[in-house]
Order: structure tokens, then sequence, then C-alpha cells
């Protein structure tokens, strides 16, 4: 009963999820539907009905039944993920044939095609619950915020966790600094200056470095490159569907690409040294990035000015306090050595590293998916 237009089975992309199972005959519409694979990078499996092979109905992370076919599926076992495509808008047995194969969504193209290329990616990625995202900012310059961003995201790649560090400060002389990496392979932020719209997650992992067991997006060694709100938007929305944690190295000031990293983090960190002008400055950054970012805690660092200490400084800032950072002697001394900061698991950086993911709170599952913008729910 099923011809196969395109193999028997879908290949996956790039070692993860398949693509969608397309089950049509309709030539134009399946033009359609591979194009919009195409756009969220997934490779679809193609049938003119329910595949013959055992299981590969059931196996498809979604199928697409386009309305020509509608009337060869309604045999197939009842899933979750079936959508039945197709063009015309005034069909009035459109629903009575979404009920017959159990869709969940009715689409109707081209109003539909952004969300549904959105929904196959997700399918094709396997999208579950978003990563534990992290900004680590500076009170002021100096204070230790990119070591601190270094450290965490090396602990949590220690403990097992799937991360990835973003630096997202152009003056900050380029975080794969730090980890000994400036000369590995992989794409920087000016390949990635011009992205709109989704990037794949896994497309995204795949072209960054790996470092230390976690993949770094950095900096190049040229001119500045400015990254619109919109490229921020693609690169950590992509970083996020992956899960795990995420770790953002944050400048001070806030334009419209900081504000947008801001709008993305489960979280803030704002490294404080423990003297009267650092406080000062830190207040306004605090106040500037908590117009965008709810949950901004404050990191202290000693040593600290007469009077002063870790409970002082967080109250005269007026933010929750996460814990002291540490001072970690030897720490310049073991970069030059390749051992970058937080890779001595022993050592008081590292350990106050693993407290906090250990007792930070996990983010929650993602939301449920919405609506497409015409049609809807059989």
């Amino acid at each position: 009963m099923a011809g196969s237009l395109a193999g028997e089975e879908a290949t996956a992309v790039g070692g993860r999820r398949g693509g969608p199972l397309i089950v049509t005959e309709d030539v134009e519409l399946l033009d359609d539907l591979l194009r919009l694979c195409a756009a969220a990078g997934a490779e679809p499996e193609v049938h003119h009905g329910p595949p013959g092979c055992r299981g590969s109905w059931e196996r498809a992370p979604m199928v697409l039944v386009g309305d020509d076919a509608a009337a060869r599926c309604r045999g197939a076992g009842r899933r979750k993920g079936v959508m039945l495509v197709g063009r015309d808008q005034d069909d009035p047995d459109v629903w009575r044939r979404a009920v017959e194969i159990g869709a969940e969504y009715v689409l109707r193209l081209p109003d539909s095609e952004g969300w549904l290329v959105d929904q196959i990616a997700n399918a094709a990625e396997g999208v579950g619950r978003p990563a534990l995202t992290v900004g680590v900012m500076g009170g002021r310059g100096g204070s230790g915020a990119s070591t601190l961003a270094c450290a965490l995201a090396v602990s949590a790649a220690r403990s097992g966790r799937r991360t990835m560090l973003i630096d997202a400060d152009p003056l900050g002389g380029g975080i794969d600094v730090l980890l000994g990496g400036e000369r590995a392979e992989g794409m920087r932020w000016p390949d990635f200056a011009q992205s709109k719209g989704r990037l794949g997650g896994g497309a995204l992992e795949d072209s960054l470095p790996a470092l230390h067991g976690l993949r770094v997006l950095s900096w190049g060694r040229d001119d500045e490159v400015v990254i619109p709100p919109q490229a921020m938007r693609a690169v950590l929305a992509a970083a996020r569907r992956l899960g795990g944690v995420v770790v953002v190295d944050l400048p001070r000031r806030v334009d419209e690409g900081v504000a947008e990293a801001l709008a993305q983090l489960d979280l803030g960190l704002l490294v404080v040294p423990g003297e009267l002008r650092a406080v000062a400055a830190a207040k306004r950054v605090a106040s500037t990035a908590g117009m965008v970012l709810d949950d901004l805690r404050v990191v202290p660092r000693g040593p600290y000015a007469s009077g002063l200490d870790g409970r002082w400084v967080a109250r005269a800032i007026g933010l929750p306090l996460v814990g002291e950072l540490p001072w970690e002697s030897g720490l310049l001394g073991s970069q030059d050595d390749g051992t970058p900061p937080g890779g001595n698991a022993r050592g008081s950086l590292a350990r106050f590293c693993a407290a906090f993911w250990d007792q930070v709170a996990v983010a929650g599952d993602t939301s449920p998916v919405t609506g497409p913008p015409r049609g809807g729910a059989a």
C-alpha cells in the first residue's frame, strides 16, 4: 500500500532524531513540505500512504498527512503528532478527515508555514526541557565575572551536564582565551552576526569549538562586530533548546543585544568586589539589568574594605546573596599551565561552582505548543 518517494528510512540529521514522516501523492504539496523540512534542518521520510515497514508510522517524531492521503491513513494506528496539511482554506470536510485519522492539528498552507517549520525543527531535535541559562556580569571592570562564568561552565561540564558557554561581551578579549582555546577550530560570533529566524540547536553546537567538555561561542580576533538583537535571540534560543546548561558572560553596559540576552536568562549573577565604589557602580548595573531580568543575585568578592562583608554588599545593592566568591591562590599560574578557571576540581572556585549548581533551581519544562495561525486542534 505504501510506495516510497524518498527512501524507506528517515536519516537522522547530525546524529539526532530523524525528520517527520510525510504521507502524500500531491506533488506540489510535497514540494512545499520538503522545502519547510529543509528550512528546519530535518530530512523527512516520504510515502504515498501509511508506510509498509512495521513501526515506521509509530517511530517518526511527527506525521504530516496531505489532504489527498487522509482516506488511505484511516487504518493507521492512533498516535500523537499527526497533522493534516493542505491548501484549501474553505474545505468543509477537512475536520471530518482530521478526526478519522486522529490528527491533532489541521494546517493550511501557506498561512501555517512559519509555525510548522518550528514544530518540524522541534521534533527533529527532540526538544524537551530547555537549558538552565545563567548570566554573569561584573559590578565594575575587573570584578572577575568572566572568570566565574568560565568556572561555572567548566564545573557544569565536569558534572556531566550538556554545557555551552557564550561570550556576550565583545570588549572582554574573548572568553576562549581564558579556556586556552583561542586557536581552536570552530565558529565565532562574526559567523552568526547575520543570523535571523531560527537556528538549529544541533548545528550550532556542532559548529563551535569544543574545550574542556563544553562548547564555546566567543569573539574573533578581528575588529569588533556588532551583534544585532535578532542574532542574539536566534543563537541563545538555539542553545537553550539543547537542554543542559548555558552560561552567558555579559558586559556591564546594556544595549539592545545584551537586553535580548538578559531576557532569555533564568537568573543572573552580579559579581561585586567588596569596596564602596564597586558597590555604587554595581547598583547602577543592577538597576539597568533589572529592567529586563527578574532574578538577579549578588556574588560578593573579597578582600573587603574595612567594615564591609558579603552580606553588607548584598544588602546595599538590594539583591539576594548567592555566596561569596572565594579567592583561589595560583589561579593565574594554573591558566598558564592550561588549566581553566574551575578546572581544579579540588580548588575553592570549583567547589563554589559545584555547590551553586547543586542548589540552584532547575528550569521548568517547556511550555505547551500553541496552535498554528489558521486551523487548530482537531
